[in-house]
């Protein structure tokens, strides 16, 4: 019996391995080219897009009728066509309808777009709390209840370079073949230049996560298209956000209100893992005392 479960155990852990060593997806980053959102991977995001979906056939509809009611207009009673011009002031079925006809759209454009709203700003009580605070330029985070803090800095910023990058002929914030070796060593490639940094937020799948937006310094923004959230980090304030993310991979974003000279080298890199994974990443990270690749969770 005692044989048996430990064959047993042997091939669940041979099958399972290849799953676990498997290196993350990629499932937010901009595309070239593209048109559209990232794929959603929270209700908000979908409830978003359904929105915007809404929305678009909406004003559709309304530029469509106001082409037509113009082109009516132009063919109908044109010089040529109208020699004589009308002298009236007013036409009261007309204009009880353009007032009518907006507080309708606007009332039936609200019932659908208060309640997603109103999903966003109704903080639940989170599985997860993350401080994140916005400097000039990078990230700071503090995973509360725990002693974990570290900061996020863009993969070719200075804090990120070592002496070998520079000797391989990398420069900051520069792409060159360097950079991207630089990249790859992180566990990126060199489509994720000035998307991905040196540290990211790891939070486990299909849990809620609050995040506690401030900023040091000035206003900055922390936004990830892939969850549907973008929240300003105001000094002095102390604002919300939240998500649960459905599925594992990795998400970027970025500082979304300018800041200062290097704006755009302040990105956001979210990799959601397995709880499992996520468990055993924080736990190493404590007993580190610092940040802790979460790879090594994952390949190990």
């Amino acid at each position: 019996m005692q044989f048996k479960s430990m064959l047993t155990g042997l091939a669940t852990a041979f099958f399972a391995a290849p799953a676990l060593a498997q290196d993350l997806e990629v499932v937010g980053r901009p595309v070239d080219g593209k048109l559209g959102f990232q794929p959603a991977a929270t209700e908000l995001a979908r409830d978003l897009q359904w929105l915007d979906g809404l929305l678009l056939v909406i004003i559709t509809i309304i530029s469509l009728l106001v082409v037509a009611l113009l082109a009516i207009v132009y063919i109908k009673y044109n010089e040529r066509a109208n020699k004589t011009p009308g002298t009236f002031t007013h036409n009261s079925p007309l204009e009880i309808a353009w007032t009518i006809g907006p507080i309708v759209t606007l009332v039936f454009i609200g019932a659908f777009s208060l309640p997603v709203l109103f999903k966003q700003q109704e903080i639940p009580e989170g599985d997860i709390t993350i401080k994140v605070t916005g400097y000039q330029w990078y990230w700071g985070y503090e995973y509360v209840g725990t002693d974990l803090a570290f900061d996020s800095f863009m993969i070719g910023h200075p804090a990120t370079m070592s002496d070998e990058d520079y000797a391989a002929g990398a420069k900051d914030f520069v792409r060159s073949d360097a950079m991207n070796a630089r990249l790859e060593r992180s566990g990126y490639s060199s489509e994720d230049f000035l998307l991905a940094t040196n540290t990211s937020v790891v939070v486990p799948v299909g849990k809620t996560i609050v995040m506690q937006i401030t900023g040091g310094d000035v206003i900055h923004s922390w936004t990830i298209p892939a969850f549907g959230v973008k929240q300003d980090a105001v000094p002095g304030r102390l604002a919300e956000l939240w998500f649960k993310p459905e599925r594992e991979g990795v998400y970027f974003g970025q500082c979304s209100e300018l800041c200062g000279k290097d704006h755009a080298y302040m990105p956001i890199t979210v990799k959601v893992v397995s709880e499992e994974a996520y468990e055993a990443w924080l736990a190493r990270s404590l007993d580190a005392g610092e940040y802790t690749d979460v790879r090594e969770v994952l390949t190990n």
